[in-house]
């Protein structure tokens, strides 16, 4: 979508666009709220700090749409599409990365109650798995900012992708 038309779109629209970069109501509103944006990166800008800080209840919901790391997300939903594009790095193939990352991602999940969330886009199946257990090494609330910024690196990379200059 155009910068253009999201800015004057109905807003059933902008937030059928804005959903699958981030299911928090909250952010979706404020950005759907605070049109039109002069540029990208004013709608970018200002898409970093809505919501902020997420509550736990909207980082919860909003990770109920992210599959494990090294898994493939199923469907022909946006998400499942999206997620898909951003774990190219993540090579099911490498049955020792594959392995590694399923059992690092059970770890994580038995210790903090939830799945491991990384931007992927752009990182090695290594550098991921490197991560994850650095990441394991953490508290619950040195993670739980950390997995904020995650969510919130991911929407800026989608929302990048579903509206152009």
């Amino acid at each position: 979508m155009m910068l253009e038309e999201f800015n004057s779109g109905d807003r059933t629209a902008i937030v059928s666009v804005l959903r699958p970069c981030i299911d928090v109501q909250r952010w979706i509103d404020e950005i759907a709220d605070a049109r039109p944006f002069g540029s990208l990166e004013a709608l970018t800008g200002f898409a970093r700090q809505a919501a902020n800080p997420f509550t736990d209840a909207e980082i919860e919901a909003a990770l109920a749409h992210h599959p494990r790391i090294g898994e493939r997300a199923a469907g022909q939903s946006t998400e499942a599409s999206l997620s898909r594009s951003e774990q190219a790095g993540v090579d099911p193939s490498d049955a020792e990365i594959t392995e590694a990352l399923a059992s690092g991602n059970r770890a994580y999940e038995e210790k903090f109650g939830r799945v491991f969330l990384i931007r992927a886009k752009g990182r090695s199946a290594r550098d991921i798995l490197d991560a994850l257990n650095e990441r394991l090494a953490h508290s619950p609330e040195e993670e739980a900012p950390i997995v904020a910024q995650q969510l919130r690196e991911i929407a800026i990379l989608r929302l990048e992708g579903a509206v152009t200059p």
